[in-house]
Parts: C-alpha cells; structure tokens; sequence
C-alpha cells in the first residue's frame, strides 16, 4: 500500500507535529545570531550568554522524561500547549531583557522548559503512536526532516531582522512565528484519541513510570546509547551557540553564520530522510554511532582549515546531513526496545544525557574562548570525544545488538 494512502488518516497529527518541531527546535538553534549584538548592548560577556543556553539545555534534559511521564497521564495535547505558551513568553522576555536575569530566565528557564514538551522527544512520540510499526521508522525520517525547515526559515529571517533594525526586532520576529505553535500542537494533540496498539509480551506497557525507568538503565544497549549521546549534544550546541562568533572573529561576512544555519537546516531534512529511511533496514545503534564518527571527522576537517565562504557552507551542509538523523534513529531504537506506552518518558532519560553535553559544548566552549581567546581546544576536545563515543557505540550495537527489556522488570 502506498506510504501516502496510509498515513492519509493521520496527516493533520503529522503535520502539526512537524510544525510544532521546526518552529521549536529552528527558533532555538537560531539564537546564536543575536549573541554578539545582544550582549554588547546590555552589557553581559559571551560566556553569560552561553551559560543561560546551558541551563536552557539542562532544563530541557531534566524535565524531558517528567514532560513525557505526564503525556501518559494527561494526554499529549495540553503538555504541548502549555510548552508552546512557554515559548513564547521565554522569547518575548528576551526581546525586552536589560540585563542578564531577563536573558537567563527567558532563554534557559522558559525556553528550556518549553522544549521538554514541544521538542524531539515528544513529538517523535506523537508520529510515533500515530502510524503502524511497518513504517514507523520512515515516517520518524519524515517529521523529523519536515521538524528540520525551521533553522532553514528562522536563521535568514532573524539575521535580516538583526541586521536590519537591530537585535530586539529579530527576537520580536521570532515570538510572531512561536505563535504557530499553538495551533500546530493543538492538531498534534489529536493522537490522544488513538488507542495505543495491543502491547507484545515483552514490552513495558502496564509498568510503572519508576518501573519503566529501571527496565530502561537495566538494558546494556539502551545505557551505552545514552552514554554516546552525550557527545551528540555537546557537538550540536557548540556549533549553534558558537559558529556565529568563530565566523565574526575570522572577518566573514555576517550574514555567512545565517546561511551556514539554514544550510545545516535544508541538509537536515535530506539526512532524517534517510537515516530514518535507513533505520527500517539496518541496525539503528549502529547508524547513531557511523553518525557521531563522522560529524567528528567533518568537525576536525573544518577547524583545521582557514574558514572561507565555500568551507563554511560545504561545513554546514555536511553537518546538516547528519544532525538531526539521530532523531528517528533514537526514537525508533526506544520503541522497538520498550514499546510504545513511555517511549516519551525513556527517551526523555536517554535525552538527559545528551543535555549534560549541550550544556558543556554551550557553556565550556564560551568558558575556553574567554580564558584562551580562541574555539581551538573546544574543537579539539569535541572532536576527541566524538571519534571514542562513536567508535564505542558502533562497536557494541555490532557485538550485542538491543535486546528487549527483561519481563521480570514489568510491574502491573
């Protein structure tokens, strides 16, 4: 049957969960554009505003597996909303912030807060449950390519915006676009009125969220995946935080760090395309781990060289390719390992790890620039970690592929 006449059903679920994505994630990963001018005109260094991007990524991490514990309880739709409510109001107090409490509250503790139920993890969740197991991992690929337009659309807008009429406006811009949000994650809530499927005998589905949660950190493939997360992290969010500023010091063009972000975002869509795509035939562990070798590579190969136009943008769309394909990778591991009931909750616990390594490539990459003047030995450092996680995942998801959770774990 064709993939189209399949998910005709469930298409307004799918699209409001892809807008609510792009919007989340493309807003967030743009906030980069506005560091330098932002925090020379309210007069905080760099490394105050990477740290309020650390906690908006610790905040995030943290509150992802209750976020998605209490779409088990309440349902999905009002934990959206209330995230996208979040959002907005993270991103107008930033627009109007004056000092470094506004910008700590609006970009860490709301936005960040706002992630936990609009991001990856929830609304993989949602097309999760809203299409059959026969091409989950596809249309995981799919949302997750659509999710990725945002930094495509937000990054050119906001650095006009910045450029044009200064860095309040640009932030404005983008509390007009988190509106959208509200009703992209009304429609998606609609998968609340899907039963969930029969579970297997070796799924968790009748556990206890604290039962869930051990059946989880007792599974060797599901610890190591989220070990090597961790690295994930660290990469994405030093190049989203740090990029605009490497460029800045090398005498590039402003408007360069935009296209470079809009880049990753295009080549995203083409890379969750096919790592979902690939994540139906070959094993997923062993895809996340090809993924982190490679961006480690890409990374040492561009620090290396002195940053041009061409490098840049050749840079941005081999990190796009293979930036957000981890997502329906990870999203279909934890279904096919766990089922579907807490799939939120547990990849939520594997998302914490990732977290701790956006809030060490966001906060330390500023940390290293202010005490050494250059990103030479953040870059170092992130490429040195990635090359070992993905050496170690590949390496074990080889050895000893996922196993289902222990039925001895599951508690009624």
């Amino acid at each position: 049957m064709p993939l189209l006449q399949v998910l005709r059903p469930t298409l307004p679920i799918l699209i409001g969960a892809s807008i609510m994505l792009t919007l989340s994630m493309g807003l967030r990963q743009s906030l980069g554009i506005f560091m330098q001018p932002l925090t020379h005109d309210i007069h905080i260094s760099i490394s105050d505003f990477t740290l309020a991007l650390a906690v908006q990524n610790l905040a995030w991490g943290f509150l992802q597996p209750p976020a998605g514990a209490l779409t088990v309880r309440y349902g999905f739709r009002p934990i959206m909303i209330a995230g996208a409510l979040m959002y907005i109001a993270g991103l107008a107090l930033m627009a109007t912030a004056n000092g470094l409490l506004s910008i700590m509250i609006g970009a860490g503790v709301l936005i960040g807060t706002s992630l936990a139920c609009t991001a990856a993890a929830i609304a993989m969740s949602v097309a999760a449950r809203a299409v059959p197991e026969t091409v989950r991992s596809t249309v995981l690929g799919i949302v997750s390519g659509a999710g990725s337009l945002g930094a495509l659309l937000s990054a050119p807008i906001g650095q006009m915006l910045n450029e044009g009429f200064g860095w309040r406006v640009g932030l404005a811009g983008f509390v007009i676009m988190s509106v959208l949000m509200i009703p992209a994650a009304w429609y998606a809530g609609r998968v609340d009125k899907i039963p969930l499927p029969k579970p297997a005998a070796d799924e968790i589905d009748d556990a206890t969220a604290a039962a869930a949660a051990r059946t989880a950190f007792g599974n060797a493939s599901f610890v190591v995946m989220t070990c090597a997360y961790l690295v994930c992290g660290m990469q994405l969010v030093f190049l989203t935080t740090h990029l605009p500023s490497y460029l800045a010091i090398c005498g590039l063009d402003p408007m360069l760090s935009a296209q470079t972000l809009g880049m990753i975002g295009g080549f995203n869509v083409l890379g969750s395309l096919f790592f979902g795509w690939a994540g139906q035939r070959w094993n997923k562990l062993a895809l996340l781990g090809g993924i982190y070798i490679l961006r480690s590579l890409a990374l040492a190969w561009y620090f290396m060289l002195p940053a041009s136009p061409f490098s840049t943008l050749l840079f941005g769309a081999i990190m796009g390719f293979l930036w957000m394909g981890v997502g329906p990778l990870v999203a279909g591991a934890v279904a096919e390992m766990f089922g579907l009931r807490w799939q939120a909750m547990i990849q939520g616990l594997a998302f914490m790890s990732h977290q701790i390594g956006s809030f060490l490539g966001a906060y330390g990459g500023g940390l290293l620039y202010d005490a050494l003047g250059s990103y030479t030995m953040a870059w170092r450092i992130g490429v040195a970690l990635g090359l070992a996680g993905g050496i170690v995942q590949v390496a074990f998801a080889l050895v000893r592929p996922s196993q289902p959770p222990t039925p001895v774990l599951r508690t009624a």
